[in-house]
């Protein structure tokens, strides 16, 4: 209960505190150097959403067997931690000895409405020719909703090319959508995180309907028009630097 209650208040005091759009591949003048062992790509993420931080970002680069989730399917224990706590560290931890993963990274700290976080990923030559790359976040002022872009390809980007896309919220389907403030851990509600036990009506992950909010007559709702949104709730950019 310690550590949680912990976690719950680091994350508190910190939020206090596109489908594919554009393809732009640049010229690769970099003449594919051998003493060269990394490409590098800056990874921009946009909250898009009027009310909703998101947590910190999950990086995760891989080859095209990786799969964070499937639509359809019961979410991991390690995404339902991020789905319903906002906490990363149990996913990248999870896929730290998975060989179809390259490498991963954490964002710092939350990104609020409108604003925009830019990570750095590096990944080895070697496996930047099969590489693709999945984001993951949280929208905290839910039950368990995630936002996600699942295999955008890293391994047709030239230097200077990127990649926009927009990225919609998904339902973990781990934890029933009731909105009350004991169940919400950001600042609109500061409640509950991570709860092993599943009550959703259905244990599968889904493209999330949106929020119910007080102000449409959910009387036990912590959430307000402010919190809903409208997908997609990210735009997401790749671009590779090196």
């Amino acid at each position: 209960m310690t550590d949680l209650i912990k976690r719950r208040a680091g994350l508190a005091s910190v939020l206090a505190a596109s489908v594919l759009l554009t393809g732009c591949f640049g010229d690769d003048d970099d003449n594919d150097s051998k003493d060269k062992e990394y490409y590098t790509y800056e990874v921009t993420v946009l909250n898009a959403t009027a009310g909703q931080p998101f947590s910190p970002l999950a990086l995760i680069a891989h080859t095209n067997q990786y799969k964070a989730f499937t639509v359809g399917e019961a979410a991991s224990t390690d995404l339902e931690y991020l789905a319903e706590g906002g906490s990363n560290s149990q996913i990248l931890e999870g896929v730290a000895d998975d060989n179809q993963v390259h490498t991963t990274l954490s964002g710092e700290g939350a990104v609020a409405p409108g604003a925009s976080q830019t990570l750095t990923l590096k990944v080895e030559k070697q496996d930047a020719k099969s590489a693709y790359l999945t984001v993951l976040t949280m929208l905290v002022n839910t039950n368990d909703a995630v936002v996600a872009a699942r295999g955008v390809n890293l391994s047709d980007l030239a230097v200077n090319g990127y990649h926009r896309m927009n990225a919609i919220a998904y339902d973990a389907g781990t934890e029933a959508n009731t909105e009350t403030a004991a169940t919400i851990p950001g600042p609109a509600g500061g409640g509950e995180g991570f709860n092993a036990t599943r009550d959703d009506r259905a244990n599968l992950v889904t493209a999330h309907a949106g929020v119910v909010t007080s102000d449409d007559g959910l009387s036990t709702s912590a959430l307000t028009h402010l919190h809903r949104w409208d997908n997609p709730t990210a735009v997401i950019t790749v671009k590779r630097t090196r």
